[in-house]
């Protein structure tokens, strides 16, 4: 009775979070004009075509992606190295580096688009230069990534065996070359889904976007416009875009962290 009732429970808590994306989804495929959004006319794939037929929004989404591909990159880099040297660091240091890293997680995300938007104008007038824009986007996207990928790579530092890459050293191989043939392979699955989840949160951002973008567009400024306005159907079929992509990209992060947590249970079982 308690399992048949805690199903019952779980899956009105599913549909109570899922059931408005599932009405969007669902409405984005209606045949209605804009003044019946909520009346359904029948199956159509209409305002997919008028999306990706409208300038705009094509130029919005070119730059989300250019800005979540280079900042995604940019922080994967960055924070990979910053993982192995808080790793390589003391008790005490490490435990203030890690604080350090996790406050912009926890700190307001209207917080961060204020401050890095008075940092960047400050910026401008001082050292001179366009105002903000493509520049600001990826300083900002890659300042609030890269903590995720930090997090995302030390848990595989600390399982990796650190004699590993000292016996690669005594066996003649050169620092560099025994970190990219010993290390890398062994945190390549934390860096990946730092990567993924960099882009996921990139492509997914609005407010920190907001106070940095200047005039540049990305989707979520975009979408917050449109919602500003009469609201078209084509936001729908965005949104369903949208939803899409960050719901495949979460899948890939789960499947990798399970496939993981399967090979460390059977290389424990080894042991």
């Amino acid at each position: 009775m308690k399992k048949v009732t805690a199903r019952i429970y779980t899956f009105l808590i599913f549909l109570f979070l899922y059931a408005p994306i599932f009405v969007l989804i669902v409405f984005s495929f209606n045949d209605s004009e804009t003044a019946s959004r909520t009346v359904w006319g029948g199956f159509s794939l209409r305002w997919y075509q008028k999306l990706f037929e409208d300038r705009l929004i094509l130029e919005a989404l070119r730059n989300t992606l250019l800005i979540a591909v280079v900042s995604a990159a940019a922080s994967t880099v960055l924070g990979t190295m910053a993982a192995i040297g808080i790793n390589s660091m003391k008790r005490l240091p490490r435990r203030i580096m890690m604080n350090i890293t996790n406050f912009p997680m926890v700190n307001p995300e209207i917080v961060t688009g204020v401050s890095l938007m008075l940092l960047f104008v400050s910026a401008v007038r001082l050292f001179g230069g366009r105002s903000l824009g493509m520049g600001s986007l990826f300083a900002a996207h890659i300042t609030f990534c890269l903590p995720y990928v930090i997090l995302s790579v030390l848990p595989k530092l600390r399982q990796m065996d650190s004699n590993l890459y000292e016996a690669a050293q005594d066996l003649g191989c050169p620092p560099v070359k025994a970190f990219f043939k010993v290390v890398l392979p062994e945190i390549m699955p934390g860096i990946v889904t730092g990567m993924i989840m960099a882009f996921t949160l990139s492509i997914d951002d609005f407010v920190i976007s907001y106070f940095t973008s200047g005039t540049t567009q990305t989707l979520p400024i975009y979408i917050y416009s449109m919602t500003r306005k009469r609201i078209s159907p084509e936001i729908n079929a965005l949104s369903t875009v949208l939803f899409a992509v960050v719901m495949v990209l979460l899948i890939i992060i789960n499947v990798r962290n399970f496939k993981d947590q399967n090979k460390s249970r059977k290389g424990e079982a080894a042991v």
